[in-house]
């Protein structure tokens, strides 16, 4: 047991029976207002009854469990405070009361236990045995009593008031700082919630900023690359553009060198310079005939002089041809059957030989196996053979002999106001079926 509960224990053997009784029936009163984990567990069943009957039956349980449970007796006391506000602060303050029972006083100081509650008990334990007085003497006693404790109330009232007016305006400064601090963080709440909106709008316009210059520079590199496209395509052009000059140039040049050795050859002209005696005796040369010019056009010899030109380019229309010749075959076996026999010909005569067939006649992919030195092509999608074959001599330079095979008189026009020679269909397939 600690030194506190000894000397309980030691004072409540001594209470005077006054003092005993009304710590009792002060304690009883407080029970019945206590939560019920709160109450001792042999005190819980006198906790429903009414407070007479509450202090009565449970004297002889509750004086021992007030004398040994610290606990319980501070639950108690602080009950008991409430219920004595006035009388029971001026004890626990220690002030004296000294208008109030002294049997009172002793039974809260034990309650309590300010520092000289042993004192007030023992005060109590002292008190004279009362004679009889007098009806005025008692009277006049009581007055005494009541005006000094109403003295003593007022006091305490002033001094209570006091404190009040004093929590009163620490209530007022504390409300105003509470109201300022309140003011400050709704302010700061303010200037977060706008940091915070121009913050997201900020990413926002960063965001757009930032899909903007990717689009930009997704279409600078669109661009550049259609440039670099433009630029290849420009120079691929320009590169097949000269090689085409050079080659249409070196054709031209070839032509016109073997079409001279070969006039030379033909009107067997002696070599530059030379005067012969014989050249100054004077008479009738005879007139040369012309080579194939007056002959008709399906002529297997005007075919062979035409092919004998330098640098000849022999272009045939196709199904022309072998529609003329094979008319009862099937296409692919017509197609078949012409550059075979071409390329025959190519190779006795060592000439450039293109054959236009029409795309219009095809019903899917095209398998043939020209030979070399034969040349295929078939007209695109919405374009004739006709206008190929046109494309093919305007492609040549001006002077190359070039031959056309078609009996199509409106192809024939058209080729010769381009300065190619046409012949019949008939000519060369007279020449294949010869050869």
């Amino acid at each position: 047991m600690t030194e506190a509960g000894t000397a309980a224990s030691s004072a409540a053997t001594t209470l005077p029976e006054p003092v005993r009784q009304r710590v009792l029936t002060l304690a009883a009163q407080a029970l019945g207002q206590l939560p019920a984990t709160d109450v001792p567990a042999p005190l819980r069943r006198f906790a429903s009854f009414a407070p007479a009957k509450r202090a009565k039956l449970s004297a002889s349980v509750l004086g021992p469990i007030l004398e040994t449970d610290e606990h319980f007796r501070r639950l108690t006391a602080f009950q008991v405070r409430r219920e004595h506000a006035e009388l029971g602060d001026a004890i626990a303050e220690g002030i004296p009361v000294p208008m109030a029972d002294p049997v009172e006083v002793a039974a809260l100081a034990y309650l309590l236990r300010p520092e000289d509650w042993e004192q007030r008990i023992a005060a109590a334990a002292q008190l004279p045995v009362e004679k009889p007085k007098t009806d005025d003497e008692a009277i006049s006693r009581l007055s005494d009593q009541l005006d000094q404790a109403r003295t003593e109330t007022r006091q305490v009232r002033e001094r209570l008031r006091e404190q009040v007016n004093e929590l009163k305006a620490e209530n007022v400064t504390l409300r105003r700082k509470l109201n300022e601090a309140r003011q400050r963080i709704t302010g700061l709440q303010s200037d977060l919630e706008q940091r915070t909106t121009e913050a997201e709008t900020a990413d926002v316009r960063v965001d757009a900023v930032r899909a903007e210059v990717d689009r930009e520079v997704r279409r600078l590199r669109a661009r550049i690359t259609e440039l670099e496209a433009v630029e290849h395509a420009v120079r691929r052009t320009a590169g097949q553009e000269r090689e085409l000059a050079s080659t249409r140039t070196r054709l031209l040049l070839d032509t016109v060198i073997e079409a001279a050795s070969g006039l030379r050859r033909e009107l067997a002209l002696p070599p530059g310079g030379e005067f012969r005696p014989a050249d100054t005796v004077a008479g009738l040369e005879p007139a040369a005939a012309p080579v194939g010019r007056t002959a008709p056009e399906d002529d297997p010899a005007l075919f062979d002089e035409l092919l004998a030109l330098p640098q000849v380019h022999l272009i045939i229309d196709g199904y022309n041809v072998t529609k003329t010749a094979w008319p009862t075959s099937p296409l692919h076996s017509q197609r078949q059957r012409l550059v075979t026999a071409l390329g025959a010909l190519v190779a006795q005569r060592r000439i450039e030989v293109t054959v236009v067939f029409d795309g219009a006649e095809l019903s899917g992919p095209v398998q043939l196996n020209p030979p070399r030195g034969v040349r295929v092509r078939f007209s695109p999608a919405g374009v004739i053979a006709d206008e190929v074959i046109r494309q093919l001599v305007r492609a040549e330079p001006p002077g190359r002999p070039i031959v056309v095979v078609s009996t199509d008189r409106e192809v024939a026009e058209s080729v010769g106001r381009l300065g190619a020679r046409s012949l019949s269909a008939t000519s060369l397939i007279s020449r294949i079926a010869r050869a």
